[in-house]
């Protein structure tokens, strides 16, 4: 086994993120709208005058390349937090044609549509960090985020993406990561049934887990089945995960429907054991579990708003892609329209 991830090797504050909603792009007014909740957010945050003004073309390129070449798509818009800063997130899927080489497609001087072409070329130079998977004859996720000092933030270890039920505008899953003792810890959160006050719960069963000191799973399940008994309750479930180079381990802890996986590329899944309950409301006893983390595999946590028949061999090369855009397709292929839905990856 190679080295445990180090807090030197892994952000000692996992970036706390802020769903401010899907932006359907239905028509060419859609990237305005875009335009204007992420405007919004980055002077909310801070933002110069000139970098506001970035802000606002990569949103209004992400929407308007949504509009062009996707049948179906919407962006999301995030508010990023690491310590006092603030940051910018974007991101766009949609189930469109597809795109066989993504790389070229972002360079400067390509287009499909009789434009510039300078569309993904600016999303890239722009954002501190960008990203993109495109399977043809499935669709395309691309994230940008855009931090307001240009910092180069690199590729994250973990991302998660959440998306309401049809109708609601409030989601009443969640996730959350952080980094202690070494390993990296990641929760999801399921409240019960949707609307404001499964957020509630969700909320609480977050608040209660970035709060605490605990590193174990079984022991931070059981803290959290304490301290949001005042909610309607959740499904939550925790991974600890160490990895180095030569593959490591998570150990897991679950009470209710909330899964746990260990994917590889080449298909194989591993299913981590949540026991049977609610969080806050009934519990015949929580247990922690261990797996093995092979080489080049993840973890995804998700809630039951995300069909578990997926599999990474599906999706040539998106295991070696950025969490986000991992969390994103699986949301996108997998998520279910009846139910809130989220999705978290690790990927060491």
């Amino acid at each position: 086994m190679g080295p445990v991830m180090r807090p030197a090797e892994v952000p000692s504050q996992v970036p706390l993120v802020e769903e401010l909603g899907w932006i359907p792009v239905d028509e060419a007014g859609a990237a305005g709208v875009a335009r204007r909740v992420a405007v919004d957010l980055a002077r909310r945050l801070g933002f110069s005058d000139e970098r506001t003004g970035e802000v606002a073309i990569v949103a209004a390129e992400l929407a308007s390349n949504l509009h062009r070449h996707a049948d179906v798509g919407s962006l999301s818009v995030r508010c990023l937090r690491s310590g006092d800063t603030g940051g910018v997130e974007l991101v766009a899927v949609d189930s469109g044609p597809g795109m066989a080489d993504l790389v070229f497609s972002g360079s400067d001087g390509t287009s499909t549509a009789g434009t510039l072409g300078i569309g993904l070329g600016a999303v890239r130079r722009l954002s501190s960090h960008s990203g993109g998977y495109s399977l043809p004859g499935r669709g395309t996720v691309l994230a940008a985020q855009l931090w307001p000092d240009r910092r180069d933030v690199g590729v994250p270890v973990v991302a998660g993406l959440t998306r309401p039920i049809t109708g609601e505008s409030v989601c009443g899953d969640r996730w959350a990561a952080l980094v202690r003792g070494g390993a990296l810890l990641v929760l999801v959160a399921d409240g019960l049934g949707h609307g404001a006050l499964a957020a509630t719960a969700a909320n609480a069963a977050v608040d209660a887990f970035l709060g605490g000191d605990l590193d174990a799973p079984a022991a931070i399940v059981e803290r959290l089945h304490r301290l949001v008994s005042h909610t309607r309750g959740a499904a939550v479930s925790v991974a600890r995960v160490e990895a180095g180079a030569e593959g490591g381990t998570v150990r897991f802890a679950g009470l209710g429907n909330v899964a746990g996986v260990v994917a590889s590329p080449n298909g194989e899944r591993r299913g981590m054991v949540s026991m049977p309950g609610i969080v806050g409301h009934q519990s015949r006893g929580v247990r922690e579990f261990t797996y093995d983390l092979p080489p080049e595999a993840v973890v995804v946590l998700h809630s039951d708003g995300v069909s578990d028949r997926w599999t990474l061999r599906d999706y040539p090369g998106l295991s070696r892609q950025d969490p986000l855009l991992i969390a994103g397709t699986l949301l996108r292929d997998a998520g279910v329209r009846r139910d809130d839905a989220c999705v978290a990856v690790v990927r060491p």
